[in-house]
């Protein structure tokens, strides 16, 4: 029991020490797990101090995107609340269209774990606003090594917004260089170093890849002009001053421009001298204004072709304030010679005078705001020229009559050629009479040739007729004819026919009759031949159509006549639009002074407005082409030409007399309407005279509609297909129409209701429809006013 007891008291001991060495160490295992968990709880206070307190915003994310963590500051700047992110997807806070950059940057995170990646990417503010950040992101293994993304953002929008700002300005500055043909310049006077912005390069149209320096202006410049600008850039890098100068560039394509550069001389921060400048590309300009000097020579010859001079009249000082060289030449001055207004009234004939003052006076009474007048002019050498002047006046801010402008015409020709026209017509007319009679009483003869093609026989009633000359038994024919030596060809060709015993057709010669006048004689003849097949001569029938030829020959002539007849109505009615006219060439030419002012004015501003001047130079250009087109569409007009024939859109034809005519319609108040069809067939014409007859057709609607005051002056031109298949066009006016009377009688040659009107312009139009295979005619109309009508026949192409 005692060993027992020592045993159990030496057992108990130990396990007592033991249980005590235990104890002990569990107090001091717990003592460290306090101490280590209150470190672990500073260090997380720590990091949060510095996850929340860090002037960048944090976001921390898992794998799929959903915000685990975001600092204060992170979800301030967004205008968040913290706990609004928490659990969200953080491609919220991003703009839709960067949503998949962002997804695709984490996605590349997570598969480099512990590298940090770096972007520029756009957030969206809770109020919708957007800011700009730079991000920098970086996975690492969380608890239970889950990857979670550290995302640290800096707010670059400021820095952003310049950028931008910055990239726009050059893009504008580029663009508005491009625009303006104008390049931007600068060059080091010390280092030599010289800056060509892209557009410098294009003009020179040299490399970007090379460096610019002022050599490289010298050989591009035109050899003309090299030592010149050489000449400026010496003097100007030798006297530091600045410098101006215009010069031409011969390319490398062989093409010219034209070049205006100006520089001024600048100091850099490090005491440099710097030439800063432009360089401009002014070869449009340049162009545009030898279109103008083009135009205005244009407009001279048109004066000069149309003996048509323009003038205005000052009504204060009672005196030319502008006189074109053909009114001096239209009164016989020398253009040089200073002529006053005593000396111009002096040329006036003394019983023209006061009618053409009282017609003046009426115009500066208003009492007619457009007003025409014939005079006539005593020359020095005795001579008289008649003029016809048509006039309008201008009325000042004050509602009075400040100018007047108008045309003088010469129309000395047309008053002479009235007379003869008409002499000439009663004499065609008789002519064509008397021939058609002949044509009408002739009658055709019977002739017979033996084997040597010899007369044999002829009718007997043609000797008794006096068709032919007695004694033609035994004669050649080629004998009886007296044309052999001017158509020689043609007796070659029918000997031939004869020889080879061929049958002929429409053989046309002339010969004499009994009184020894020249007759013109058709034949055919027919070979026979006896039982065996032996020549016997030839057999055939001959027509005396002298009648024929001559109507033929007087056609011709009338149709000259004609062709003269309506060139001088065309020109007179040129002359009667020449203040249309005038007014339509000085409108552009007016615009061009006021652009090129413009443009002058707008380059010389401290910072030249470029975009400005560029577009006055493109207005410019447009009106001198406007000038160019009357002029060419004038000239047409004006020039005596032979009839040409072709395929035309009569449409078009309408449009180009529209555009002559506006001024007189506006003159008027008149108001034009065109009903055109679309898609018409064409017809084969001659252009200048149909734009006569619309002219003409459009003219008398003008002048019928003077009179009317209770309604609108309208016309209307409408074109169309008739029935018979024919393109049709009508002029419709509302004015005082047309007496029953007077419709079956309107179409005919001097016949007219006008008290000064010659009678002859419709007359014209039938007669030019006619010659195209036309008809013209006056419709009966509802209402007042009156309806002209003509239809061509389709062009051949056209039908088929």
């Amino acid at each position: 029991m005692v060993v027992a007891f020592l045993i159990v008291s030496v057992v108990g001991t130990y396990l007592i020490g033991k249980l005590r060495q235990e104890r002990e160490a569990a107090r001091v295992a717990a003592a460290k797990l306090q101490r280590s968990a209150s470190d672990l709880e500073d260090r997380e206070k720590r990091w949060r101090a510095i996850f929340e307190h860090n002037p960048a915003m944090y976001f921390m994310v898992d794998e799929a995107g959903i915000v685990l963590n975001v600092n204060t500051l992170g979800a301030t700047q967004l205008g968040f609340a913290c706990a609004e992110l928490l659990g969200q997807s953080v491609l919220d806070v991003f703009l839709e269209e960067d949503r998949a950059f962002v997804r695709k940057c984490i996605q590349t995170c997570l598969e480099d774990v512990g590298q940090s990646r770096t972007w520029d990417v756009r957030k969206v503010r809770k109020d919708g606003s957007v800011l700009w950040v730079r991000e920098n992101a970086k996975a690492m293994l969380w608890a239970g090594d889950r990857p979670v993304i550290l995302m640290a953002c800096e707010d670059i929008t400021e820095r952003k917004q310049t950028e931008l700002a910055l990239q726009r300005s050059e893009a504008h500055l580029a663009h508005a260089q491009e625009l303006s043909h104008t390049g931007s310049f600068s060059w080091n006077a010390s280092t030599g170093e010289a800056f060509w912005s892209k557009e410098t390069f294009r003009i020179f149209k040299i490399d970007l890849q090379t460096t610019p320096a002022p050599q490289l202006v010298i050989e591009r410049t035109h050899p003309d002009d090299r030592a010149s600008v050489k000449e400026i850039i010496d003097e100007a890098m030798r006297d530091l001053r600045d410098f101006e100068h215009e010069y031409r560039l011969l390319l490398p394509d062989g093409s010219v421009k034209h070049i205006h550069a100006q520089a001024r001389v600048t100091r850099t921060a490090s005491g440099e001298i710097e030439f800063v400048g432009a360089a401009t590309d002014i070869t449009a300009a340049r162009r545009a204004e030898q279109q103008l000097r083009r135009s205005e020579a244009y407009l001279a010859e048109a004066q000069h072709l149309t003996h048509t001079g323009s003038w205005s009249w000052d009504v204060h000082t009672r005196d030319f304030v502008y006189r074109s060289a053909e009114v001096d030449r239209l009164f016989g001055f020398n253009p040089q010679e200073p002529v006053s207004l005593e000396t111009i009234r002096s040329r006036i004939h003394p019983e023209d005078l006061p009618g053409l003052q009282e017609v003046q006076r009426q115009a500066i009474d208003q009492e007619h705001e457009r007003f025409e007048y014939d005079f006539r002019v005593i020359l020095p050498d005795g001579g008289i020229r008649r003029i016809h002047s048509v006039a309008h006046v201008v009325v000042g801010s004050d509602g009075n009559v400040s100018e007047l402008i108008g045309t003088h015409m010469d129309v000395t020709e047309q008053h002479a050629a009235r007379e003869r026209l008409e002499n000439t017509l009663v004499a065609l007319r008789e002519s064509e009479q008397r021939f058609r009679d002949y044509a009408e009483t002739a009658s055709d003869w019977l002739w017979e040739t033996g084997p040597d093609h010899r007369v044999t026989h002829l009718s007997e009633h043609t000797s008794a007729a006096g068709i032919l000359a007695t004694g033609l038994t035994g004669l050649l024919r080629w004998d009886i004819a007296c044309d052999m030596e001017e158509e020689p060809e043609k007796w070659r060709q029918h000997r031939a026919t004869l020889q080879a015993h061929l049958p002929f057709r429409d053989l046309i010669y002339r010969t004499v009759n009994r009184m020894g006048s020249p007759i013109y004689v058709r034949t055919s003849g027919k070979p026979f031949f006896d039982g065996n097949g032996n020549f016997l001569g030839y057999r055939g029938v001959s027509t005396d159509i002298t009648a024929t030829i001559r109507a033929d020959q007087a056609e011709q002539e009338l149709r000259k006549a004609q062709a003269e007849l309506a060139h001088v109505t065309r020109v007179t009615t040129l002359g009667e639009m020449t203040t249309s006219i005038a007014h339509e060439i000085t409108q552009p030419l007016a615009a061009i002074l006021s652009n090129a002012d413009a443009c002058l004015g707008w380059m010389a501003r401290d910072v030249p407005n470029l975009a400005a001047a560029r577009s006055s130079v493109e207005w410019i250009i447009e009106d001198a082409i406007r000038a160019s087109e009357v002029i060419r569409s004038i000239r047409a007009l004006a020039k005596k030409g032979e009839i040409e024939m072709v395929p035309l859109d009569i449409n078009q034809v309408v449009r180009d007399v529209s555009a002559l005519v506006t001024r007189e319609l506006v003159s008027h108040q008149v108001t034009l309407r065109s009903e055109l069809a679309s898609a018409l067939p064409r017809v084969l014409g001659d252009r200048i005279q149909l734009q006569q007859v619309i002219i003409n057709l459009v003219m008398n609607g003008i002048e019928a509609m003077d009179a009317v005051t209770d309604r609108p002056r309208e016309l209307l031109i409408q074109s169309s297909t008739d029935d018979l298949g024919y393109v049709q066009l009508s002029v419709t006016d509302c004015g005082v129409g047309i007496a029953e009377n007077d419709a079956d009688r309107v179409l005919d040659p001097f016949f007219t209701t006008k008290s000064s009107g010659l009678g002859m312009g419709l007359s014209i139009c039938r007669s030019i429809v006619e010659v195209h295979g036309g008809r013209i005619s006056v419709v009966q109309k509802n209402g007042p006013g009156a309806t002209f009508q003509f239809a061509l026949p389709l062009h051949k192409e056209a039908i088929s």
